[in-house]
């Protein structure tokens, strides 16, 4: 049987931006990028917590892992190799934050389009009951949509949740 993907989104989960400014959260080491992607003359701050890779890859051996990230290919310049990831394949969005479905969240169309039919979990800070609808309405296979707080990002009970559900898959 194919694994089912695991979508990561980078600014929410990975990189918990909404998080107090001053107040950098316990685990995270500051980075400062200028991804392509990225047109301010200053240097956009990532805060990324090293524990993260770890746990991406311990759902590996159940997930194949996939950036579903605005950072397309470029998370895996800045942002892999910071959490000790391999070079993972990614979402190269035909059009970013476009025009949606039904009040959906622009990627959830390009996500359905992605999996292709395939079993999914999805990690965004974006995820609304709009896209849980859209997907339950219209992809077939199992899904899992976890929306992720940005200015906690990922926490343990994400990453049980994630095994649990490859599991029972």
């Amino acid at each position: 049987m194919t694994k089912p993907l695991l979508l990561i989104d980078v600014d929410g989960p990975l990189n918990p931006y909404a998080a107090q400014r001053e107040r950098r959260p316990e685990g995270y080491e500051t980075h400062r990028m200028r991804p392509e992607g990225w047109f301010e003359k200053r240097r956009l701050r990532v805060w990324l917590n090293p524990a993260h890779g770890g746990e991406l890859l311990a759902l590996a051996g159940a997930y194949e892992l996939v950036w579903a990230t605005t950072w397309k290919s470029e998370a895996n310049a800045w942002i892999g190799p910071r959490l000790g990831l391999p070079e993972l394949p990614f979402i190269d969005w035909p059009l970013m934050h476009g025009k949606a479905p039904r009040g959906t969240f622009w990627k959830t169309q390009y996500i359905l389009d992605y999996a292709a039919g395939r079993p999914f979990a999805w990690v965004d800070d974006d995820i609304t009951s709009y896209d849980h609808e859209y997907v339950e309405g219209n992809h077939l296979a199992a899904a899992l949509l976890l929306r992720i707080d940005p200015r906690i990002g990922l926490i343990r009970p994400d990453f049980d949740a994630l095994a649990e559900w490859a599991a029972a898959l």
